[in-house]
Formats: C-alpha cells, sequence, structure tokens
C-alpha cells in the first residue's frame, strides 16, 4: 500500500475532514515517536511527548500556513515536546519541593548523555529554524540529503550548505 501523501491528508484535516486527521496521525505516529525517542532517555517520556505532539498536531492544523511542508512542521512540533518532556521529568525523574513543583534537575545526578541531549536540544533552539530542521533531520533522524531536499522543497545542495552551516554552529554552541 502506497504511503498517503501528508500535506494533501493535511489540507483536508485541516479543513474539518475527521476522518482525513484520523488517518493523518494514525499515519505520522510511528515517526513522530521516532524523533521523541531519539532525543528522551527513557521509553515512557517519548510516548508522552509523542502523544503531546499528535495532540499539537490536531490542535494546530487549522493554522498550518504550509509555509514548510507538513513532516517539517511536525517534526519541529514533536522537537518542541520532547525537549519539554525532558525538561518537565529530567533524566533522573521529577524531584517536588516543598511546594510541590519539579526542582531543577541535580547536576550530579544527570547523566552525561541526557545532559548532552539537553544541551543538543538548547543549541538546535538557538539556530535558525532552516538549520536546525535540516541539521536535526539529517543527523537524528537519519534522514539523506535528498529526502530534505524534497522535504523542505529546496535543491540537495541547499539542504547540505544548510547542514554545514548548522554543524559549524552547533560545534560553537556546545564547545562554548
Amino acid at each position: 500500500m502506497p504511503k498517503p501523501d501528508l500535506d494533501h491528508l493535511a489540507t483536508i484535516a485541516a479543513a474539518g475532514d475527521i476522518g482525513a486527521l484520523n488517518v493523518l496521525l494514525v499515519t505520522v505516529r510511528p515517526e513522530v515517536l521516532r524523533v521523541c525517542a531519539r532525543l528522551l532517555p527513557n521509553r515512557e517520556d517519548a510516548e508522552e511527548a509523542c502523544q503531546d505532539t499528535l495532540l499539537a498536531v490536531a490542535r494546530g492544523l487549522p493554522r498550518f500556513e504550509g509555509r514548510s511542508a507538513f513532516r517539517t512542521w511536525m517534526y519541529r512540533l514533536a522537537m518542541n515536546r520532547a525537549r519539554s518532556a525532558y525538561r518537565r521529568s529530567g533524566p533522573a525523574g521529577p524531584t517536588a519541593g516543598a511546594d510541590g513543583l519539579a526542582d531543577v534537575a541535580d547536576p550530579r545526578r544527570v547523566s552525561v548523555v541526557a545532559t548532552t541531549r539537553l544541551d543538543l536540544i538548547d543549541a538546535l533552539a538557538r539556530l535558525r529554524p532552516e538549520l536546525a530542521e535540516a541539521v536535526a533531520l539529517c543527523d537524528v533522524l537519519g534522514l539523506s540529503y535528498a529526502e530534505i531536499a524534497v522535504l523542505h522543497h529546496v535543491p540537495e545542495g541547499t539542504v547540505k550548505s544548510r547542514i554545514h552551516q548548522a554543524r559549524r554552529e552547533l560545534r560553537k554552541l556546545l564547545t562554548a
């Protein structure tokens, strides 16, 4: 069975077709979960971020302007939800203070891998969106330059340039 055209399906769903929305959400769920699982230290957090992302897609679809491919917009939502899930739970889980609110994670208990993931997410948020999306799609999700070019509707050379520039800027941000 061929994969549905997500951009077309998103357009139909945005117009109010509940059936199209259901098909869209079921179709993209595995991709969203994969994004979240790559960025978060445990499965439960990834599942939560995935559900948050799917809810954000459903709620935000009527406002999706189509300036980028639907998949690109969805990846950005997933990355933002993963970052929020990480900040809420931290690598060691939330710890409640006397007021019942979660404290900041204790750096002595934060794993190096988890800290690196959070640093990467923060650094990606500081890049121009087109750079952050290109490098995340390539280095985090493993998409090829050609696949990214199709998603962004740009030539493959532009994708290569964006990824090169993003890696250079990330290197500066992560080693500062």
